[in-house]
C-alpha cells in the first residue's frame, strides 16, 4: 500500500512541479514512459521495505521518488525551462514532500483502522449464536444433613468487631 502511494504521488508531483517550473510536459513524449517506469520501480522498492521510521521515512522516500521522476522528465530531447521559474519548481517539490508524507501516513492509518473494523465485523457476524443458558437447581429438596462439629464450634457467626 505504501509503495503504491509513494510511487503514484512521486509521479503526480513530478509532473505538477515540472509544469509549474516551466518545463514542457506532453503525453506523447518518451519522458512520460520513463517517468512511469521510474515511479513503478520506486513504488516496488518502497513496497518491499518494512515501515520503521514513520513520516520521516516517507518524506525521504518521496524525495527520492520525486528526484527520479524529475530526472525522467528532463530526459526529453527538447527539454528546457528558464532559470527564473526553477525556484518555483524546487519550492513545489519541497512543499509536496511533507504534505504528501502526512497524507500517505494518514491514509495508511485510516486503511488499517477500516480493515480492522471490517475484520471485527466479519468475526462477529460469522460466529454462531449461543443457545440461552439454562440454570438447573443443584440442591436436593429436603432437610440438610447435620453440620459437622468443626462448623458448630467455629464461632457465633456474627460479623463485626467484638462486643465489650
Amino acid at each position: 500500500m505504501r509503495g503504491a502511494f509513494v510511487g503514484s504521488a512521486s509521479g503526480a508531483v513530478s509532473i505538477a512541479a515540472h509544469a509549474l517550473g516551466g518545463g514542457a510536459v506532453s503525453p506523447g513524449q518518451s519522458s512520460i514512459g520513463l517517468l512511469i517506469a521510474a515511479c513503478t520501480v520506486v513504488g516496488a522498492v518502497v513496497g518491499t521495505r518494512r515501515a520503521r521510521f514513520g513520516i520521516a521515512e516517507i518524506m525521504v522516500l518521496l524525495a527520492i521518488g520525486q528526484t527520479l521522476g524529475h530526472t525522467a522528465l528532463t530526459m526529453s530531447a527538447g527539454h528546457q525551462h528558464s532559470a527564473g521559474t526553477t525556484s518555483v519548481m524546487v519550492a513545489a517539490h519541497l512543499a509536496a514532500v511533507p504534505i504528501g508524507a502526512l497524507l500517505i501516513r494518514g491514509a495508511e492509518i485510516g486503511l488499517a483502522r477500516a480493515i480492522s473494523a471490517v475484520d471485527r465485523a466479519v468475526v462477529v457476524l460469522s460466529t454462531e449464536p449461543v443457545p440461552p443458558l439454562v440454570l438447573q437447581n443443584a440442591c436436593a429438596a429436603g432437610f440438610l444433613a447435620t453440620p459437622r462439629r468443626l462448623l458448630l464450634s467455629s464461632g457465633c457467626g456474627l460479623r463485626g468487631p467484638p462486643s465489650r
